[in-house]
């Protein structure tokens, strides 16, 4: 059997529309028929051969997010059945197929069951921001309700991700965004900080009384992590999936305060831990199907034969939410 697939032979080439063979499921695995892919910033790094930390060797398929249906059960897989819907942070990195193709064999562990009251397209735009943002929120920070918390970018993939896990598990949540985008913070129910008209100190002191926030999350990095070290109460916690500068630790020290890095890809290259995807994903499931996360989707529609159309919205920056393409 065939599927259609887009395969990149070198680093900034073209995405070529090409016919491989339907992979089989090995031990562990299941074959998914991809309905949805969800591109992410990353995506275009890898495709760069820029990303370091994500190396993808060639010829290589891209897409780290996926949403489908179960096709095939390969041996001592007993959580999934054909004909399940499912999604999952599954490949695109480390040699691994990506979602860009038909079909793709991964590893079951790293799937959950799709919400049944999202679509498919909606699905694939959650599992890396979702995975990103419940690892720096609950596993590092273990935010406990009624702390406050400040979300670095809230309009963003994994910011307006952060900004609702926040306020779901029963935060005061705060987020900084540009002033076009105040109202879509505040729409996802965050008070929403213009950082370009407010210094770190000024929205310390008008939020929180100049003490800082028990939390910040920071998803910029750069100069706005170094802002994050000034924002955190003491004995606070800063999470940054981006903290690969080099930065000056002194005004965290000052505050007693703590800091985790978020290195979101680790299960998917070393193979360690790949159940806990899976498990966080089933947290973002019920947290869907209670009506308090919803992703954010550009409404621009892609599919295998326009994907470069989704690349370039998203090089560009003018993506008005999570990229996604429809696979079949």
């Amino acid at each position: 059997m065939k599927m259609r697939a887009l395969v990149l032979d070198r680093y900034n080439g073209p995405l070529e529309l090409t016919e491989l063979d339907v992979p089989a499921p090995a031990q562990g695995e299941v074959r998914v028929r991809i309905k949805a892919s969800g591109l992410n910033p990353l995506d275009t790094k890898i495709r760069a051969g820029t990303a370091d930390h994500a190396r993808h060797p060639l010829p290589l398929i891209l897409g780290i997010d996926m949403a489908g249906v179960v096709d095939e059960v390969g041996p001592g897989v007993t959580a999934f059945k054909v004909g399940d819907a499912v999604y999952g942070m599954t490949g695109g990195v480390g040699g691994i197929q990506g979602s860009l193709a038909q079909y793709a064999s991964v590893d079951a562990s790293l799937l959950a069951r799709k919400p049944a009251n999202l679509s498919f397209r909606e699905a694939a735009a959650l599992p890396l921001a979702f995975i990103t943002s419940w690892s720096g929120i609950v596993d590092r920070a273990h935010l406990q309700a009624g702390q406050t918390v400040l979300v670095q970018g809230g309009a963003g993939g994994v910011g307006h991700i952060s900004v609702q896990i926040a306020l779901a598990l029963g935060a005061n949540v705060f987020a900084t965004a540009s002033a076009a985008n105040q109202e879509v913070v505040a729409r996802f129910g965050a008070t929403s900080i213009d950082y370009s008209a407010q210094t770190v100190e000024q929205y310390v002191e008008s939020c929180t009384r100049g003490k800082g926030f028990d939390l910040v999350v920071d998803t910029v990095g750069g100069a706005t992590l170094d802002a994050c070290f000034q924002a955190v109460k003491h004995f606070g916690h800063v999470v940054s999936a981006l903290g690969w500068g080099t930065h000056a630790l002194a005004p965290l020290s000052f505050r007693e305060a703590s800091y985790s890095g978020v290195f979101t890809l680790y299960p998917l290259l070393s193979g360690q831990n790949r159940a806990h995807h899976g498990e966080m994903l089933e947290q973002a499931t019920r947290l869907v199907e209670a009506g308090k996360l919803t992703p954010r989707l550009d409404p621009g529609r892609f599919d295998l034969s326009s994907a470069e159309s989704a690349y370039a919205l998203m090089v560009g920056g003018a993506a008005e939410g999570k990229v996604v393409v429809d696979v079949s």
